[in-house]
């Protein structure tokens, strides 16, 4: 089965829903707002002037969004339908980034450009059947010095929510609508893998960098999964045996 072939179709549709919900708030960016949450933003402090590779970027929020606190933005995603929507929201706001239609193994057999920052965030690495080729694209897309800002989902919650917490060979084969509001129940075959936080610290460190910084946190800045309870603004938490279940990590790695 041609997991990227399924998965860019998913993709490409549940693009067209996100570029109209409230969830993405594209209206809201337009008028100059900024889609990065918190935790990006403090790990990475002042990106004025850097260069900044963001791997599997969806329709380019964040993407311009760094862009307009000055960083010189490259931008990599597998939907056509996503890259396509990020240029036209680049063109409409003035802003300068380089978007890419490619998976992340690809653009990482043939990019010879290295960075100031690689910028990957929130339900990314599900998609990738193979983490340790992942770091190995970080690695090499790293100028020395440079630095990893991974902020993620936990997998714990994965388990929490029926998912094996452990990597396996073979896919999750599962047919999803998407987690915007404005869902409109047509659901897509997906094919995802789990990625437990052993394996992604010890596939940075395999690849060469420097684990600078490994954070947990007891919430989500995006409402996006069932049963999350808005504790404060931004903050959503999930609740487990009368405990706050861990819902994001972050990672800073620097290349030597």
């Amino acid at each position: 089965m041609d997991y990227l072939a399924l998965n860019k179709a998913a993709w490409d549709k549940r693009t067209e829903l996100h570029v109209d919900s409230d969830f993405y708030d594209v209206n809201g960016f337009l008028a100059g707002n900024s889609s990065l949450k918190s935790i990006e933003r403090e790990l990475m402090g002042d990106i004025n002037g850097k260069k900044l590779l963001h791997l599997q970027c969806h329709f380019g929020l964040d993407s311009l969004s760094w862009a307009r606190l000055g960083a010189e933005v490259t931008a990599v995603d597998l939907s056509s339908e996503a890259i396509k929507r990020a240029e036209e929201l680049a063109e409409k706001t003035g802003l300068k980034a380089e978007f890419i239609c490619s998976d992340v193994y690809a653009f990482g057999d043939t990019n010879q450009t290295t960075y100031d920052w690689v910028f990957v965030s929130y339900g990314a690495l599900c998609w990738l059947p193979d983490i340790t080729r992942w770091a190995q694209v970080i690695a090499n897309s790293l100028k020395p010095g440079g630095k990893l800002c991974l902020a993620e989902f936990h997998p714990v919650h994965d388990l929490v929510s029926g998912y094996g917490y452990f990597h396996r060979d073979e896919a999750d084969l599962d047919e999803e609508g998407t987690y915007t509001e404005n869902d409109d129940g047509e659901e897509s075959p997906m094919l995802t893998w789990g990625h437990p936080l052993s394996d992604v610290v010890n596939a940075l460190i395999h690849a060469g960098l420097n684990i600078e910084l490994l954070n947990e946190y007891d919430y989500s800045p995006y409402n996006c999964f069932e049963d999350l309870t808005e504790r404060a603004a931004g903050e959503f938490v999930y609740e487990h045996e009368h405990y706050n279940s861990p819902l994001v990590y972050a990672i800073v790695a620097s290349k030597k």
